[in-house]
């Protein structure tokens, strides 16, 4: 049972080719390309949208010069909702449940603003690493301290990613069991857990969605 619970994470193979090239291809695939016509389709209106609004709650906060990162920060999150919400359709893999595809996109955004902002802002960006009224005795501790917290910044955002799917997949396998096993033996107990997965798969779909906002949010 255990080996089985965890199969559904291995990276699928056909003839002994890796298909995860291909699951991160499809995502770029399902979306329209924007047309040049005044008035789209409902579908091209409703993305147009979604990508407005997001874009305006993720760069609020920031400088007129981080807005170049409008782009690339919007196109990392359509990513990952597409990803984890094809994830939850049956007979299907989902390639954010490796931990060494979330790193692949962690540590080089983690990597270009620490870069960027030792470049542009040098003082600031090393006074971070000394918070303002530390004793002196405490000095060298603190900067060991929030060194280790910065490098340790792009691991925390993949392993939170990670979890989050893993265990949201494994709860659900396990729901599904259930209620396939308890459904010759109680069938009251059976449609009750049915309806526990219902609802967890609701759960799992705004996971899905909230996990990538946050890990763009994050960076």
């Amino acid at each position: 049972m255990t080996v089985s619970l965890f199969d559904q994470f291995a990276s699928p193979t056909y003839l002994g080719i890796p298909l995860l090239a291909l699951a991160l291809t499809l995502p770029w695939v399902l979306y329209p390309s924007p047309s040049t016509r005044w008035l789209n389709n409902r579908l091209l209106t409703l993305q147009g949208w979604f990508i407005n609004r997001f874009t305006q709650q993720i760069l609020m906060p920031l400088s007129l010069g981080g807005h170049k990162w409008a782009l690339i920060l919007t196109s990392l999150m359509i990513f990952l909702i597409t990803l984890n919400i094809l994830g939850l359709l049956p007979y299907t893999f989902t390639p954010t449940t490796q931990l060494s595809l979330n790193l692949s996109l962690a540590v080089p955004l983690w990597l270009a603003t620490v870069l960027i902002g030792l470049r542009n802002q040098p003082t600031a960006a090393l006074g971070h690493l000394l918070p303002e009224g530390t004793p002196t005795p405490l000095i060298p501790i603190l900067v060991i301290i929030e060194t280790i917290s910065l490098f340790i910044r792009p691991l925390a955002l993949g392993v939170r990613l990670t979890a989050n799917l893993t265990a949201g997949h494994l709860f659900m396998k396990i729901t599904s069991t259930a209620a396939f096993v308890l459904l010759s033996m109680k069938p009251t107990v059976a449609i009750l857990t049915t309806i526990l997965l219902f609802m967890l798969t609701l759960l799992e779909v705004a996971v899905a969605m909230i996990q990538a906002y946050v890990f763009v949010l994050l960076l």
